[in-house]
């Protein structure tokens, strides 16, 4: 599990440093993008091997920003994990093809079991 790379987006600046520093202490290498246009292009610059990504985002939406990366080629495999605080999210994040979910307030423990188990794969 050596230096993975994570990317996050969400649209809360204070849950991306907790995000990052958690996943750090795991010997991540994390990756952080607040505005949810440009996770494309930080994806394709990056090569994250994991996306963790909020769903409720201004601009665009994260099950929108997932359906541009499930259409396309370079980038269609990307692992993602949809975070949510809403009770429909997981749904919501299967329809648009996410690999899991897990629901805000997060257990960080859970969260970095999902990540490792896709990463794992």
């Amino acid at each position: 599990m050596d230096n993975k790379k994570i990317m996050v987006c969400d649209d809360d600046q204070g849950i991306l440093d907790v995000l990052q520093m958690l996943l750090e202490t795991e010997d991540f290498t994390v990756f952080t993008e607040i505005n949810s246009p440009d996770v494309i292009n930080q994806i394709k610059q990056n090569s994250p091997d994991l996306l963790l990504l909020d769903l409720w985002m201004p601009l665009l939406s994260g099950d929108q920003v997932l359906k541009q990366i499930r259409q396309d080629e370079m980038i269609k495999n990307l692992p993602v994990i949809v975070l949510s605080a809403s009770v429909d999210g997981s749904d919501i994040a299967a329809d648009a093809g996410a690999n899991a979910f897990v629901a805000k307030p997060f257990d960080m423990d859970d969260l970095v079991l999902k990540i490792k188990g896709l990463l794992m794969n």
